[in-house]
């Protein structure tokens, strides 16, 4: 479980961000017109403070 970094309290990870009027998310991928997608990142969202945090799981995915 992830803390959040201005308050110190466990986020919830079981939530998406989609973009409006398409649903497909989010994604990161190399640069260029047409990049290859490496991965889609994760979020983390305190329920402190609102707070939301960006992440990814496999960081070797990011090496290749």
């Amino acid at each position: 479980m992830r803390k959040c970094v201005r308050c110190n309290t466990e986020m919830n990870e079981e939530m998406e961000i989609k973009v409006d009027m398409q649903g497909y998310g989010i994604s990161l991928t190399r640069k260029g017109i047409f990049g290859k997608k490496i991965v889609k990142p994760q979020i983390a969202v305190c329920t402190n403070c609102g707070e939301i945090s960006f992440f990814i799981d496999d960081i070797n995915l990011l090496k290749k």
